[in-house]
């Protein structure tokens, strides 16, 4: 009998969801920097350490773009958790502006990467590197404006996510398409 791996991107992408929403709330200005306190309880265990998993069990299921993102958003959140709880003083905000530039690189890259996967999944990678981007902008030059619309992307970023997280979960469970997410690889599949 063939043993079947159970899909965990739908939990990496829940995990990055709510982390994203929770900062991106601050970051739009809804709270004040002291809700961080909250933001880095789940950084910690959720978007950090639940992505990381969903990243170790893609690998078995020979998926790079997933254990790649899983991994690296999943480190991304324990990063941040760690600077903003422990490290971050006397760090210049130009300096913490390109560690999100370099983040947004990263995500750029893997958006491009995503054009084999679902339409829901390649928006939750273009909406993230375009939020990483004003968050830099943000950081660089001390606009609060900048900042709060980079919130507002994250927070987008976040519902996208979900979004898609949502989709494989009631998708698979129900055996039929209820949330659609346009798979490209089943509606363009590869030359051979």
């Amino acid at each position: 009998m063939e043993s079947k791996f159970s899909n965990p991107a739908p939990l990496g992408l829940a995990g990055f969801a709510f982390t994203t929403w929770m900062l991106s709330m601050v970051n739009a200005g809804w709270y004040s920097v002291d809700a961080l306190r909250l933001v880095l309880a789940v950084a910690f265990a959720f978007g950090g350490t639940a992505q990381m998993i969903a990243g170790v069990l893609e690998y078995p299921r020979g998926n790079t773009l997933g254990t790649v993102a899983f991994l690296g958003y999943g480190s991304f959140w324990w990063s941040f958790a760690l600077f903003a709880a422990f490290l971050g003083a006397n760090v210049p905000q130009s300096f913490v502006g390109w560690y999100l530039l370099v983040w947004g690189v990263f995500t750029f890259y893997l958006w491009f990467a995503s054009m084999h996967t679902s339409t829901s999944v390649q928006l939750v990678f273009l909406v993230l590197w375009i939020t990483y981007l004003l968050l830099a902008i943000g950081a660089w030059t001390g606009s609060v404006i900048a900042t709060q619309i980079g919130g507002y992307t994250g927070l987008i970023t976040a519902v996208l996510a979900f979004y898609a997280s949502a989709a494989m979960i009631i998708n698979e469970c129900l055996g039929h398409t209820v949330l659609p997410t346009h798979d490209w690889a089943q509606h363009h599949p590869r030359a051979a």
